[in-house]
């Protein structure tokens, strides 16, 4: 039997890709959600090594990757994108599962949790924004520590609102290899996320750039639900992450049931930079969690 299969479910809006690999594991599945919006599964490709232990269930959210691109802006909310995920729980029965979300991935698990909650056994969240607000006032700060002329260059891209030019996209680079990946150079699978990105779903929603938030996530606040978490939950960050160490260990100190890990020496995707660290604190927490 094959440990794989992949194809399409049809969901409001279009049909989504998924990938299940380890389907010969007799264990809850984990579905991933990847980051954006508007990323893919492609950079989150490493963690197909938990499905040595368990299934796991790779989609690419509508609008992204290999799913339909249907140019709707209706279809662009946080609210269909968590009935998508319970559209593909339910086509695949997937009953009882672990969620691994990642940066937008985790505001995604978290809105789908407070609706349908029913067989959630865990979360794993990575680089989390629970807070928009939080996250913005943690990028400005960020962005004070940058040189002189890179900070320049946001600075006069913001107030212009012109945020095409070359000079801007190079001091994006600098900052995301400061708080994205600090891999030199970094992983093809990254590299070609990057490139097959939705931009135009990632302004709607999100703006401009990571500390510009001027899309309809800008008002995105979910702290004061995180006491309705009542399973186990596992945050991870990097020591340098776009969610920085100190807001992470405050949300993990909202939920009782939960634990934190940082990653020295690395950033927003601490699984890439620390790969073999992150598979082992990820596998343990699932098999924790399961007892």
């Amino acid at each position: 039997m094959s440990n794989a299969k992949e194809g399409y479910i049809k969901v409001v809006g279009g049909n989504v890709w998924y990938k299940i690999a380890g389907v010969d594991k007799d264990k809850p599945a984990l579905i991933i959600l990847h980051g954006g919006p508007a990323g893919s599964h492609l950079y989150l490709k490493p963690l197909e090594a938990l499905a040595a232990t368990r299934p796991v269930v790779f989609y690419d959210q509508l609008g992204c990757g290999l799913s339909d691109k249907p140019n709707n802006k209706s279809l662009w909310t946080i609210e269909r994108f968590a009935e998508e995920l319970f559209q593909i729980r339910a086509k695949l029965n997937l009953k009882n599962v672990h969620i691994l979300g990642h940066s937008w991935g985790t505001m995604l698990a978290i809105d789908h949790m407070l609706k349908f909650s029913k067989g959630i056994i865990s979360f794993i969240l990575s680089g989390p924004c629970l807070s928009a607000k939080m996250w913005g006032l943690d990028q400005r700060k960020y962005l004070l520590e940058l040189p002189s002329k890179i900070k320049e260059i946001v600075l006069r891209a913001e107030k212009s609102a012109d945020f095409s030019s070359k000079e801007y996209q190079d001091a994006m680079m600098y900052y995301y290899k400061l708080h994205v990946c600090r891999l030199d150079p970094w992983p093809e699978c990254l590299t070609q996320a990057f490139n097959e990105m939705n931009y135009e779903i990632y302004k709607y929603m999100w703006g401009p750039s990571e500390f510009t938030i001027t899309g309809t996530l800008k008002n995105y606040e979910r702290i004061n639900d995180l006491y309705k978490i009542k399973i186990p939950v596992l945050f991870t960050c990097g020591e340098f992450d776009e969610a920085t160490p100190e807001t992470t260990d405050f949300y993990h100190k909202k939920i009782p049931q939960s634990e934190i890990v940082i990653f020295k020496g690395a950033s927003h995707n601490h699984h890439l930079e620390k790969t073999e660290e992150y598979l082992k604190a990820a596998d343990s927490f699932l098999k924790e969690a399961e007892k």
